[in-house]
């Protein structure tokens, strides 16, 4: 009798790393007793992205040797972002899945199972809800009113849309283009593209080792990231709605100006030095500009569309 061996489904871990050489050797032990040790039917790859760290943190990734996982370091010669460690660590990926977490030890490996599980009820994109959350209280409270501000804006109810753990599937990753602090608004990202997102509770830990990253300029940071998401998501391929919009507004006062100024200047009042007409003046050529803008925007992405794939996803022939 032959016995068919199946194969092992791939799973591949993208981990950034910034200054956590502490944490490390914790992180491979617990991965292993929690997470790998326990997943049979999969085998694993992990991808760690060291961003430009000032510790030991390459040199304890250099010395890691395992016979449970297949091993990927990438190195940054400096500090790039977490947006963008993950979006290298994405185009380095193997497996059918793709799991991110942090490697501060907070995001706990025996979470994996629970998302991996989650995964296979069909959704693309599962986020690990850090429901009791072991931060400090500046850092919860931005927390909150950001992700406030995302569940009215984006029409996604999600507790934690900037969770570091998550587990997708890699047709997202593959269309994601993370810089900036874009990765705080991946599952805004991957909803757009008409993936299905969902987010199940997750056990969070206490930092143990070092220190946060989070600062209070990230705020000002995720505010900008956030507009270039928003105008992006609704614009992009539409651009002339944006600036025409804008520029109709500009072209209709600077023409509702300029003819009160008309009738003025016909019962011969004087208009020659009212500051009204250089602002009316200004309102046209502004309108003018930006319809301009927009007609050339439209161009673009026309010339871009027209040799862009669309996806698919069923065709029978």
């Amino acid at each position: 009798m032959i016995r068919i061996m199946q194969k092992k489904q791939l799973i591949s871990i993208v981990i950034p790393l910034y200054n956590e050489s502490r944490s490390i050797p914790e992180l491979l032990r617990y991965l292993t007793e929690k997470c790998i040790a326990k997943l049979h039917a999969y085998t694993f790859e992990l991808i760690f992205i060291n961003d430009g760290s000032t510790d030991n943190t390459l040199k304890i990734l250099q010395e890691i040797s395992s016979q449970s996982f297949r091993l990927k370091i990438v190195s940054f010669r400096k500090n790039l972002g977490k947006s963008t460690a993950l979006n290298e660590g994405f185009k380095r990926v193997s497996g059918s899945i793709v799991v991110t977490m942090d490697g501060d030890l907070q995001d706990g490996p025996e979470n994996i199972p629970l998302l991996l599980s989650k995964l296979k009820e069909g959704y693309d994109l599962v986020v690990g809800w850090k429901k009791n959350r072991k931060d400090p209280f500046t850092k919860l409270l931005a927390s909150k009113l950001f992700n406030a501000v995302m569940q009215k804006t984006s029409g996604l109810q999600l507790h934690d849309f900037n969770s570091g753990l998550k587990a997708f599937k890699t047709p997202v990753t593959a269309e994601l283009f993370l810089y900036g602090e874009l990765h705080r608004f991946i599952p805004f990202l991957a909803f757009q593209q008409g993936f299905s997102v969902t987010e199940l509770p997750v056990i969070h830990h206490e930092r143990k080792y070092g220190k946060s990253k989070y600062g209070g300029s990230r705020i000002f940071q995720g505010f900008f990231d956030y507009m270039t998401t928003g105008f992006l998501s609704r614009f992009s391929e539409r651009p002339m709605h944006l600036f025409g919009s804008i520029g109709l507004l500009s072209i209709m006062f600077g023409v509702l100006f300029g003819s009160y100024l008309s009738v003025l200047h016909f019962q011969g009042i004087s208009i020659g030095h009212r500051p009204l007409l250089m602002l009316s003046i200004l309102l046209l050529l502004a309108g003018l500009q930006l319809f301009s803008i927009g007609l050339i925007a439209e161009l673009m992405v026309r010339q871009h569309k027209m040799k862009d794939y669309i996806p698919v996803d069923y065709e029978k022939k």
